[in-house]
């Protein structure tokens, strides 16, 4: 399969202490890929420098082109973010929240068109938000407003899209709603990678990175047994992974 991301080498210091060790790795495209491991284990460490986002050594390929000679407009059409607990001001309509989505497509300072208005409505439609359009950020509840930054990144249209904890503050039904909007976006050949917490829902990606301790301890299908026996091992053998109605879910061990 054609690589969406390709991370060589892939080094990160924070605070002058390394927290990203050589990491390898290449994601294919229209798949989706979920980042599980413990905390600390560098999975919001390696999506930022994998979007670009945090600076990093060694290299970052995005459809095979090295991320340092893309342009940052170029970036903004390919890559769409939606970033752990992002924040924006209070006073901001839900619909211009959205509009912002689509700043890498227009030209300095100029109206948004047909089609920015289009990719919006249809965002914001999207994730059950329409209905709050006119409403501020500071009117919505914390579900809400995490709803609203999921339809920006939808209406950005990018081939490329990555989630740092996206069900934050959602209710069960609308994070099923989620899954359903990945779904779409993968049907379209989207290339989504999330970070998620939620092992279970997780395993829903067609594939998954394991990760402890800063580095890539596996990466294979979900559906794959060494998959799931490495998640259980980077979590202490403290959950089991089983098959409920033929799809794998995680739960405790007692």
């Amino acid at each position: 399969m054609n690589a969406a991301l390709q991370a060589l080498d892939l080094r990160v210091d924070l605070g002058g202490q390394e927290v990203l060790h050589g990491v390898n790795l290449t994601l294919p495209a229209g798949r989706w890929t979920s980042i599980v491991g413990p905390n600390g284990a560098g999975k919001s460490t390696l999506l930022k420098a994998l979007s670009g986002l945090l600076p990093a050594q060694g290299q970052v390929h995005w459809f095979g082109q090295p991320m340092a000679g893309i342009a940052r407009r170029e970036r903004g059409q390919q890559l769409s973010w939606l970033g752990q607990g992002e924040g924006a001001s209070d006073d901001l309509r839900v619909s211009d929240v959205v509009m912002l989505g689509r700043l890498p497509f227009q030209d300095w300072l100029s109206a948004p068109s047909a089609l920015d208005q289009q990719m919006v409505e249809s965002a914001l439609k999207a994730t059950q938000a329409w209905d709050w359009r006119e409403r501020t950020l500071g009117q919505l509840s914390g579900g809400e407003r995490q709803r609203v930054l999921l339809a920006r990144a939808l209406a950005v249209n990018a081939p490329i899209m990555l989630m740092d904890e996206p069900l934050a503050n959602l209710d069960p039904p609308h994070q099923v709603d989620w899954l359903e909007q990945v779904h779409c976006l993968l049907a379209q050949g989207t290339t989504v990678v999330s970070v998620l917490h939620e092992i279970g829902m997780a395993l829903h990606a067609d594939d998954v990175v394991v990760m402890q301790a800063g580095r890539v301890v596996h990466h294979g299908a979900c559906a794959d047994e060494a998959t799931q026996r490495a998640i259980e091992a980077v979590f202490d053998q403290r959950i089991r992974i089983v098959s409920v109605d033929g799809q794998s879910v995680a739960l405790p061990r007692v």
